[in-house]
């Protein structure tokens, strides 16, 4: 939501009052975030020099300062366009504080290292890399930034909206006289993505202006302030339930969240809500819940669809790794497209805190006897193999405590195979699994809580896991093997042969520290029911897994019953593009691997999956998922429980303009909603509502739809909200997916 505008040149009076008036406003900011006199903060509304860094060559000073709404950071350029830009810090993923980014790592000396720090932005927007004239400066560009981050996003849903609405009043009020003419009026609608025609503009403010005055100010203001936010649609569902002297008792309460939530819950909890969310101390001394407090309740965790007990891990984490869903990265070091675009270890960095726990590596040989990793037969750039592993260290366990698997794709000679193994050990030290759990040989994986803040190597091995245990292990210092069917799919992608599966030579010391996930070639699944142990592994492409799974169904579960598949991506998706995930978890696919620098539906539904269990990026498969005795088929049945899922699409509010290249008059959005079904094909469904002219501030669609449910434990939900437009393809606005199972009733 940005309400931003170009200001014109001022006298000097005009200037002064201008920058009193700002100081005012950020002061009033500063106090609604907590942060009302906080010194890190006014260091940041002073702002000040930084070195911009982008290379070795290319460092330039650059002033920086946080505006006075507390949440834009403008920054001058010297682009020929842009000589200001600035950016929200809603768009801050993290600071990190010191050389944490490649680029302050490659480009400035260890000797800086208090002086530097980067802001990561959410996304694809590069990281900003910075460095200040001393350390203690340092410290506050990052202190603040932290402050303000962490307490803007700590705000309640009605505090952020106040926070937007009168900061847009404000920029609306041009001449900043404390007054709003019919004029500022509509360009303030405007600002917030909300088209009335002049008739209706005239009416507001006629309504609202009682002194007659030809302007709003004061309680007038305010008065259209109410107006403006009020939530018919809210007032509505209070007043149904509200049978209590116009307020609603504890037994109303208890009466819209057994009625209309479909809650499973008591007087106990209604008694709860009041006391925790109602406003009024006289209401809530009566036990009784007014309006405002209704409001409350509803934009915090006990009224979204989201259960809240599924923050958390609550699933059982003792059973077999091969029991769970694992969110999983295919090329991880792929910022961009598959050809061309940078190799970086951010992009291992931004997978992890997504608490992404499969990461790819496909390692070659480099420069000065270090290998590097790149995608092969293409123009990607090449970073450092050991940087990545450095990388993956610092960052693997900061979301997610569960076990992280590197997943090696070797296409590198024997001295630098024994190298990439010495950093492994090196560097990953005690975290990397190197035997198996308890020294005995297993008859079964470990589970994701026995293996809590390990390392798994994924990759070929020389022999079998029991030779290494009984002493019978290989004592030469390498070995042939098949190469992974990964690279020989690359290859034919590449226009090489495929005659025949090439053979590559193995490091001992590469092959040893591979123990839970051997990776060996698939040829049907009666072979690897008869010859293949628990931990040997294949890697499947995504037409042969989406084969297998619809032809083959229940003979895919029952193989991951027993054994750990990996899904990757079409060589041909050189835009880095997503297959559909779910057919794949519908035959009970541990590994599906997919392309995280690309925002797409594919990935969304991805982020759906891994919302649940605290962000653990490991998901407990359903029980007919994990018995051998089920003969449960995705596409055939049997269907279990069959249930019916009802939804109502009331309304949205303050939705952000998405065409801002098109002209001004048709910048205002025409928002629907668009509701989603993911699972087995037959509950694949989606229903959407009629779009809303020229209105993203507070659209309402009052629609109510049925889905029939086959498998509601695979199954997803997907709410889509886009900008109609009859001429061409939608505009995406937002979307929001989550598990069927993980939403609250």
């Amino acid at each position: 939501m940005s309400c931003l505008h170009k200001r014109l040149k001022k006298t000097k009076s005009e200037e002064e009052a201008f920058l009193e008036k700002a100081r005012r406003i950020a002061h009033e900011n500063g106090k609604r975030l907590g942060l009302e006199g906080d010194a890190d903060l006014k260091f940041l509304l002073v702002g000040g020099e930084l070195l911009k860094i982008r290379s070795s060559s290319w460092k330039r000073n650059r002033f920086f300062k946080l505006q006075e709404d507390c949440k834009t950071m403008w920054y001058e350029s010297h682009k020929t366009f842009k000589k200001k830009q600035t950016f929200s810090t809603d768009d801050i993923e993290s600071v990190r504080k010191g050389r944490q980014s490649e680029g302050l790592n490659k480009h400035t000396d260890p000797s800086v290292e208090e002086m530097c720090f980067s802001i990561i932005f959410k996304g694809s927007k590069k990281n900003l890399d910075l460095m200040a004239a001393n350390g203690t400066e340092a410290k506050q560009w990052v202190s603040g930034l932290d402050k303000i981050i962490h307490n803007m996003r700590n705000l309640s849903h009605q505090q952020k909206s106040e926070h937007w609405i009168i900061n847009c009043m404000r920029k609306a009020d041009k001449n900043a006289d404390n007054k709003m003419t019919l004029k500022e009026l509509k360009h303030f609608l405007r600002q917030v993505n909300v088209e009335v025609d002049d008739t209706y503009a005239a009416e507001i403010f006629k309504k609202c202006d009682t002194s007659n005055s030809g302007t709003l100010e004061g309680e007038e203001i305010k008065h259209f302030y109410n107006l403006l936010t009020d939530r018919e649609e809210v007032g509505v569902i209070y007043g149904n339930y509200a049978q209590t002297e116009g307020q609603m008792s504890s037994k109303d309460l208890l009466n819209f969240l057994l009625t209309e939530q479909r809650e499973k819950v008591s007087m106990e909890d209604a008694l709860k809500l009041i006391e925790k969310y109602e406003v009024d101390g006289t209401a809530k001394q009566n036990e009784r819940m007014s309006k405002d407090g209704f409001l409350m309740y509803l934009h915090r965790e006990e009224g979204s669809i989201f259960n809240p007990a599924h923050k958390q891990v609550y699933q059982d984490m003792h059973q077999p790794l091969n029991h769970y869903y694992i969110s999983s990265s295919h090329n991880t070091y792929l910022m961009e497209d598959q050809l061309k675009g940078p190799s970086s270890t951010e992009a291992y960095i931004k997978a992890l805190m997504k608490s992404c726990r499969c990461v790819e590596l496909d390692c070659w040989d480099g420069a000065n006897g270090e290998p590097v990793i790149y995608h092969g037969y293409t123009l990607t750039s090449k970073v450092l193999f050991r940087d990545v592993i450095k990388a993956i260290n610092a960052y693997a366990f900061k979301t997610s405590d569960y076990p992280v698997i590197l997943s090696l794709e070797n296409h590198c000679s024997v001295d630098q195979q024994k190298l990439m193994a010495h950093h492994l050990i090196s560097i990953l030290g005690e975290a990397l699994l190197t035997k198996p759990v308890g020294n005995t040989m297993p008859s079964d994986f470990p589970s994701p809580e026995g293996l809590k803040g390990k390392f798994l190597i994924k990759g070929k091995r020389l022999n079998k896991l029991d030779a290494a245990l009984n002493n019978n292990n290989i004592t030469i210092e390498e070995g042939t093997v098949s190469e992974e069917d990964e690279a020989a799919d690359c290859k034919e992608n590449g226009h090489k042969s495929k005659s025949k599966k090439s053979k590559i030579k193995l490091a001992k010391a590469l092959s040893d520290i591979v123990v839970y996930c051997k990776s060996v070639h698939f040829s049907s699944f009666e072979h690897a029911k008869d010859s293949q142990v628990f931990y040997e592994m294949s890697s499947f492409k995504e037409s042969k897994a989406f084969n297998l799974a619809v032809n083959s169904g229940t003979a895919y579960i029952h193989h991951n019953i027993d054994k750990l598949s990996r899904i990757y991506p079409a060589g041909s998706r050189t835009d880095s593009s997503n297959y559909n995930p779910v057919p794949m978890w519908n035959a009970g696919c541990q590994i599906v691997a997919l392309n995280f620098q690309t925002p797409s539906k594919e990935m969304h539904i991805n982020q759906g999956r891994f919302l649940q269990n605290g962000l653990s990026g490991y998901i407990l498969k359903p029980e007919f998922q994990r018995s051998l005795s089920s003969q449960f088929n995705p596409n055939t049945g049997p269907w279990l429980k069959r249930k019916t899922f009802h939804v109502m699409v009331i309304s949205a509010q303050q939705l952000p303009k998405v065409n801002k290249d098109k002209d001004k008059h048709k910048s205002i959005v025409d928002p629907l909603v668009r509701v989603e079904i993911y699972g087995v094909p037959a509950d694949n469904a989606s229903k959407e509502t009629h779009y809303i002219d020229n209105n993203g501030f507070n659209p309402m669609w009052n629609e109510k739809f049925q889905f029939n449910i086959h498998v509601a434990e695979l199954a997803l939900l997907r709410f889509v909200v886009e900008d109609y437009d009859s001429t061409s393809q939608n505009d995406l606005i937002g979307q929001y997916c989550l598990p069927l199972s993980s939403v609250q009733s």
